[in-house]
């Protein structure tokens, strides 16, 4: 599997806090069956604004504990990208990283933004050549209350990106029952685990695999767990089924 949205890189954001803490989640991802990690740190959240050449260098001392340990598993750049007016103006100068230096970037928004502004700030974005990867919509409030906004951003074009700990009801009812209506509906790009930690929202993704095989058959899940994050992290346009309007 391939996970896009994870917190590994150590000591920048809420994530992982010390080398250590990252190599554990680096053994976790690798025995539930990750074999990419994409490190995502938070980047543009009020107060924080993340230094390229340090996160280089957290990068780079992560990957090579991971080659000294012998982990099967790749570690890929990326960060979080926290929306705002200003987001295309930094994804513009290079500013931020965006998914292993493709034209896809990871967005968040504050959980109950309003959907005018969302929109607003993505067109701004593909207009300027960049394809949102949107991070776990089925936790924004709006969203729970309106799903037929993600039928809007897919028809779009743009990702939209599930947590893992959603489908298995660790982020509350609400989630749960909006990530599988828009499991249901055709509406999910990929899932992530958006891991945190060794202990808890950690990166090991192989119950939701089996739940996501389980529930929706083992084609769907190739292309939320490989397909999808393999031409996120490749450049090239996404797949998917034909989608169907959302009804709560």
């Amino acid at each position: 599997m391939i996970d896009i949205h994870t917190h590994i890189l150590y000591g920048v954001d809420d994530g992982s806090q010390d080398l250590e803490t990252s190599m554990e989640m680096v053994r976790l991802a690798s025995a539930g069956g990750t074999s990419v990690i994409v490190a995502t740190p938070h980047n543009g959240l009020p107060g924080l604004r993340q230094e390229l050449p340090d996160l280089t260098h957290r990068l780079e001392k992560l990957r090579q504990s991971i080659k000294e340990a012998r982990i099967p598993v790749t570690l890929v750049k990326g960060t979080e990208l926290f929306a705002t007016w200003e987001l295309p103006e930094l994804l513009r100068q290079n500013a931020v990283w965006t998914l292993n230096d493709t034209r896809y970037f990871l967005t968040e928004f504050d959980f109950d933004e309003d959907p005018v502004f969302c929109m607003r700030v993505l067109e701004r974005c593909r207009e300027d050549g960049f394809l949102p990867v949107i991070a776990h919509p089925e936790r924004y409030d709006f969203i729970q209350r309106s799903p037929e906004i993600v039928y809007d951003w897919f028809c779009e074009g743009y990702g939209i990106q599930l947590n893992k700990g959603s489908l298995l009801g660790r982020f509350g009812t609400r989630a749960r029952r909006t990530a599988h209506l828009l499991m249901r509906c055709g509406l999910v790009s990929c899932i992530a685990s958006d891991a945190h930690s060794a202990w808890r929202r950690t990166p090991h993704m192989a119950e939701t695999r089996e739940l996501v095989e389980e529930d929706y058959g083992s084609d769907y899940a190739h292309l939320v767990f490989e397909d999808n994050p393999n031409r996120i992290l490749s450049g090239r346009p996404l797949t998917g089924y034909e989608p169907i309007y959302p009804r709560m």
